[in-house]
């Protein structure tokens, strides 16, 4: 049964759904809900029933004490509404819980069902996959959707993948027979520490977002937290000869791979995604100075961050403290 008692007329809703478990790798998607959540102060309206989706003993409901009183919170997928002011205030509707052990079709009816009451107009899905992707490198996110005029206007692939599928592609399934426009954003992780959480590729599944939305999404304390994951990568790559060596194959077939792409448009498009987080415009990281450097150094790719200090050097702009090169997290 959908109650939406409470729930005001949403503007523009744009529903953003997560799931922990097997489409998570390093808990990077099912973060990035949660970020936004925290960031925004989400208010929870609805709450699928657990028994009807979930194995308790695959996964288990946890006791905890407020005050002295236990009490005891099951598993299950929640929904929430957030705000988002600016020059055009727009509401997301965030879903985040667990992917769900029995009934996904009916699991996927529910959540259609509340798409339909709010006036959603576009879901998207967020995942994370493990994949031969070094830590050093920008973390890929790959826009991929099922309907081919959507593909065409926001420069998404269009899926065509067969084989095994997790409650991501079976939700996509049913928006597209719903008629509800779906993207899903997938982060690759480094299969050589998938441990979670990694903040570098939450990070980079949410600067996608900003740019498939065009809503700034406040970075929080995310950049801080990919610099300090990253740097305790190297560490301990550093410590291992074996792993260091895999990791410098790594970065070569990525460079590589990437050599092509490295002139023209993408350049081009690149450069015209920092001009804009620079000057504060819908989609950025900027801050009230304009200066998109609060990112993080090592989160901008070498290729960007010779244009952009190419670009500051012309304008008068300051250089970075230690000149060096540095890297941007997502595409």
């Amino acid at each position: 049964m959908i109650e939406l008692a409470g729930v005001p007329e949403l503007i523009d809703p744009v529903m953003v759904a997560a799931f922990e478990g097997w489409n998570d790798a390093g808990d990077a998607a099912s973060a990035a809900v949660a970020h936004l959540d925290r960031e925004w102060k989400g208010e929870v309206f609805a709450a699928l029933d657990a028994e009807d989706y979930y194995d308790f003993q695959v996964n288990r409901p946890t006791v905890w004490l407020d005050g002295g009183t236990r009490k005891i919170t099951w598993p299950t997928t929640r929904l929430s509404v957030v705000r988002v002011q600016g020059p055009t205030p727009r509401d997301l509707v965030l879903v985040r819980g667990i992917e769900p052990s029995m009934r996904w079709r009916s699991f996927c009816n529910e959540l259609m069902g509340f798409a339909h009451e709010l006036g959603v107009e576009m879901v998207v899905i967020l995942g994370a996959l493990l994949g031969d992707t070094p830590h050093t490198r920008p973390v890929p996110v790959t826009g991929v959707t099922s309907d081919p005029d959507l593909a065409r206007t926001l420069n998404l692939e269009e899926s065509r993948y067969e084989g095994p599928t997790g409650i991501v592609g079976i939700l996509q399934e049913a928006c597209t027979h719903a008629g509800i426009p779906t993207v899903s954003l997938w982060a690759a992780v480094p299969h050589y520490v998938s441990q979670p959480p990694n903040p570098k590729a939450t990070l980079a599944l949410l600067n996608r977002l900003e740019d498939l939305i065009d809503l700034r999404i406040p970075p929080g304390e995310l950049p801080e937290d990919a610099r300090a994951w990253q740097l305790g990568v190297d560490q301990l790559a550093a410590e291992d000869s074996e792993v260091a060596e895999y990791v410098q194959t790594l970065e070569e077939a990525r460079d590589t791979a990437e050599l092509p792409e490295a002139s023209g448009e993408a350049i081009a498009r690149e450069f015209e995604r920092y001009l804009r987080r620079r000057d504060g415009q819908p989609g950025s990281h900027a801050t009230e100075s304009g200066d998109s450097r609060d990112i993080g150094p090592f989160l901008r790719g070498p290729q960007l961050a010779r244009d952009e200090d190419k670009a500051e050097r012309e304008e008068g702009g300051p250089e970075d403290a230690d000149g060096s090169d540095s890297e941007e997290s997502g595409q």
